[in-house]
């Protein structure tokens, strides 16, 4: 009985101490998932969460706001390594830009006085930045493959955000918002089941 006892209790040891080689297998910024259902229908968004790591003013002020994210990119990719992707079931609507049912990459345009969402035509690619279709986070992004660009709504968190979220909030049949934060900075955006 004491031998079974130790086993159990040395097995409990080995599940609850952290192991260096899953803290060394974890990516930096691990992938994360936002997803809500407008009755059936799922709207699911893919994207990387990068971590502030005790970075202060990640998204920078005046004439140099968003340099420190873009990766010198036109544009963000809305988290971080492979492009941000949005799924959807249903056809939606934003403000009065519609968006059928289907597959999207996802982009920011980031302004100090407010930041402007993109939804893409442009495929991901699953890995690295070789040649071929698709686009890997922001680099190669074309403005000709944008199916909409629509103003977010912008607010302050009270706490600071230490890893970058995608959300949805206030969702209802008839639609909801799906919110972007980090840091301090919170950007929101309402869409309307059609």
């Amino acid at each position: 009985m004491r031998t079974f006892l130790f086993a159990a209790f040395a097995a409990f040891l080995m599940m609850a101490m952290p192991s260096d080689i899953q803290a060394q297998d974890r990516p930096a910024s691990p992938r994360g998932e936002a997803a809500t259902q407008i009755g059936d229908d799922w709207l699911v968004v893919d994207y990387g969460r990068p971590i502030l790591r005790g970075r202060t003013g990640i998204f920078g002020e005046g004439e140099s706001y968003g340099e420190g994210v873009l990766a010198n990119g036109e544009v963000w990719r809305a988290g971080a390594n492979k492009s941000t992707r949005f799924m959807t079931e249903r056809d939606l609507m934003f403000g009065n830009h519609h968006l059928p049912a289907g597959e999207y990459s996802l982009f920011v345009d980031l302004a100090a006085d407010g930041w402007t969402l993109i939804v893409s035509s442009h495929e991901a690619k699953n890995s690295g930045r070789e040649d071929g279709p698709g686009i890997w986070g922001a680099y190669n992004y074309d403005a000709d493959m944008d199916v909409f660009r629509t103003a977010m709504m912008m607010s302050e968190s009270p706490m600071s955000i230490d890893q970058f979220s995608i959300f949805f909030s206030d969702v209802t049949d008839q639609g909801g918002t799906l919110n972007m934060a980090w840091e301090n900075t919170i950007a929101s955006v309402s869409f309307m089941a059609h």
